[in-house]
């Protein structure tokens, strides 16, 4: 793999870094997790797709410029170094998206890909419910099946859907053979949540943000064409989408890069830190670095024809936990001056989910076990 950055990449990278620096809003757009925030980080995501820069690795005609995951990496550390935050059409763009591109049909592809990358839908993710969080195969939402209307009727409830309450769709992992258990007679349904039937509650997070939601469904009607990748089939779907969640799109180096650079600085602003804070400091540094050559690594491989495999869980493990790390440290930095409703102590409270969702943290290091080192079971 050659690390070096070639003419071209340079280039790419310095047009995107001229384009962000004379578009960027003004000021620090808020927490896509409010209701407010929402709404002005989906009109900025709409100036980036009017831009050409939503989704550089996708195709022309669903929205992108026809790059690949290398440009992606790029343009995400420069957004990222431009001071811009997470994207509020993020569960469509990193999440549904690669997951239609290996699954959807041609119709579905040309009718929602577009919509994705112009903010046109903002989708929510269907995966957790009240008995069934880590325990992903154990959901109990069923979907009947309505030959007369050619769909399915879906009755039950989701819980910790992101930013749902703001959301129009949702991607969700159903049951749809009521005789089936575990991984079998699963289907992954795309959902209007403003159909009859359905019922969005929002989840006060810490920090009084709305973003999570609980959603209800009562007799949801869900047609054919909206069953993505054959009904019965929806755990490889599913898979396939934990795997982008987990191994690459979701959190892309460039925001840890950012993250490390701006704690250097704040080190630097600190009068007499401690030596151990200058070590956890410089770890945070190398950590992130670590990260962004194994996700070169990761794209390597892509590039070449493969998958991102079960691998991915242990990828979700570092940067959860060093996304953990990186705001313990600001923090202790900071000591009494942190802000409560500072960007450190924000950060700080988001981090701490990060264990957690994606699949807990100690469910991942199960299926490295397992599934990447071979060890048994007990």
């Amino acid at each position: 793999m050659n690390l070096e950055e070639s003419s071209t990449d340079h280039e790419f990278r310095m047009e995107a870094r001229d384009w962000l620096r004379t578009n960027r809003p003004a000021e620090r757009l808020p927490s896509p997790d409010t209701e407010r925030g929402f709404a002005l980080n989906r009109e900025w995501e709409r100036t980036l797709f009017e831009a050409g820069w939503a989704a550089v690795s996708w195709p022309e005609e669903y929205g992108g410029r026809g790059l690949g995951l290398w440009e992606w990496m790029i343009f995400e550390e420069e957004y990222f170094a431009a001071g811009l935050g997470p994207r509020a059409a993020q569960n469509g763009l990193f999440l549904l998206a690669p997951s239609l591109f290996e699954f959807g049909t041609d119709a579905q592809k040309t009718e929602l890909l577009p919509r994705i990358a112009g903010v046109a839908d903002m989708w929510a993710q269907g995966w957790s419910e009240p008995e069934a969080g880590s325990d992903l195969a154990a959901v109990r939402v069923r979907a009947d099946r309505d030959e007369a209307a050619g769909g399915w009727r879906v009755n039950g409830q989701k819980t910790w859907s992101t930013r749902a309450p703001f959301c129009n769709r949702l991607f969700a992992l159903v049951r749809t053979d009521p005789e089936s258990t575990r991984h079998r007679g699963l289907s992954y349904l795309l959902i209007d949540l403003h159909a009859p039937g359905v019922t969005v509650r929002p989840v006060q997070k810490l920090g009084n943000e709305t973003g999570f939601g609980e959603i209800f469904f009562d007799d949801v009607f869900v047609p054919d064409s909206d069953v993505l990748g054959g009904v019965g089939n929806g755990w490889k779907v599913a898979m396939a989408t934990t795997g982008s969640e987990r191994g690459l799109i979701l959190r892309s180096p460039g925001r840890f890069m950012a993250a490390a650079q701006n704690l250097v600085d704040l080190y630097g602003s600190v009068d007499g830190p401690s030596s151990t804070l200058k070590r956890d400091v410089v770890d945070a540094w190398i950590s992130a670095q670590a990260y962004r050559y194994n996700s070169m690594k990761t794209v390597t491989r892509i590039a070449e024809g493969g998958k991102v495999g079960a691998e991915s869980s242990g990828n979700k493990v570092f940067w959860s936990e060093m996304d953990v790390h990186m705001h313990e440290t600001a923090l202790d930095l900071l000591g009494d001056g942190a802000e409560i409703d500072g960007k450190w102590w924000h950060g700080f409270i988001t981090s701490m989910a990060t264990p957690i969702f994606a699949g807990t943290n100690e469910i991942q290091r199960n299926i490295v076990a397992e599934r990447v080192l071979g060890m048994p079971r007990s």
